[in-house]
C-alpha cells in the first residue's frame, strides 16, 4: 500500500510517499513544494493542486493523510493551514483517494511513542522507522513523512482487527514476536535514553551534527 503523508502550508507544503508492505515500512519519495512570495494566494494555491496532482499521478497513493487543523494562537498560520488543506483535501477527493486525518500530538505518538516528543526525536524516530540513512530534510518533509507512518501504523492495527468481532474479547491475540517496526522503535528509543543519559554526564552539553 502506498500512503501520501502531507504538512499543509502555503508557503512551504511537506509531503512524503512511503509503501506499506505487511509491516515493513520504507520511503518511496519525499520534499517540499514551494510557493513564491510573488504569487498571489490563488496562484499559490493553484500551485499547490497541480504540485498534488503530479504526486498523486505519479505514485498512485491508495490513501493521503494530512494533519489535522488545531487551535493556534497564530491566526494567520491558521488561516494558512486551513486554505492548504482544503486545496489536499479537493485534490484527494478528484482522485478518488481515501482521506486520513491525524493531529500533531498523534503523529508524535506514533512515531516518537510519546505526545511530548520533541521535532529533533520525531525525525530520528522517522529515519530509524524507514532506515533512511540520514534524517529527512526539510522538517516539513520529515513531519509529512511521520503523519504517512502514523496512518499507515493506524490501518494495520485496523486491519488486525477480524471482520464481524462484536467486542474486545472476541478479537484474537496477537501473534508473539515484534514486527520490523516495532523493533526499529524500541532500538530507536533506547539509543535516545543512551544520549539523554550521556548528556546529563556531561553536563548537558551536545552539538549538533549536519548530514553531508
Amino acid at each position: 500500500m502506498i500512503i501520501l503523508g502531507i504538512d499543509p502550508g502555503t508557503a512551504m507544503l511537506g509531503y512524503g510517499v512511503i509503501e506499506r508492505t505487511g509491516p515493513r515500512l520504507r520511503a518511496v519519495d519525499y520534499g517540499v513544494i514551494r510557493t513564491a512570495a510573488t504569487l498571489s494566494l490563488p496562484e499559490r494555491l493553484e500551485a499547490i493542486y497541480l504540485a498534488l496532482t503530479d504526486l498523486i499521478e505519479l505514485h498512485a497513493p491508495a490513501m493521503v493523510g494530512v494533519e489535522r487543523l488545531f487551535f493556534t494562537k497564530n491566526v494567520q498560520t491558521a488561516f494558512a493551514v486551513g486554505q492548504a488543506r482544503g486545496v489536499i483535501l479537493l485534490a484527494a477527493a478528484m482522485h478518488d483517494l481515501e482521506i486520513r486525518e491525524a493531529t500533531p500530538n498523534e503523529v508524535k505518538v506514533a512515531t516518537a511513542g510519546h505526545g511530548a516528543a520533541s521535532k529533533e526525536q520525531v525525525q530520528r524516530m522517522v529515519q530509524a522507522v524507514l532506515g533512511l540513512p540520514e534524517i529527512p530534510e526539510p522538517d516539513d518533509a520529515a513531519d509529512a513523512l511521520a503523519i504517512a507512518i502514523c496512518v499507515a501504523n493506524r490501518e494495520r492495527s485496523v486491519s488486525r482487527i477480524p471482520v464481524g468481532a462484536l467486542d474486545r474479547s472476541a478479537i484474537e491475540a496477537a501473534p508473539s514476536g515484534i514486527t520490523p517496526y516495532e523493533k526499529a522503535v524500541r532500538e530507536a528509543l533506547k539509543r535516545e535514553r543512551l544520549v539523554v543519559e550521556r548528556d546529563v554526564q556531561t553536563g548537558g552539553v551536545r552539538r549538533s551534527k549536519t548530514a553531508s
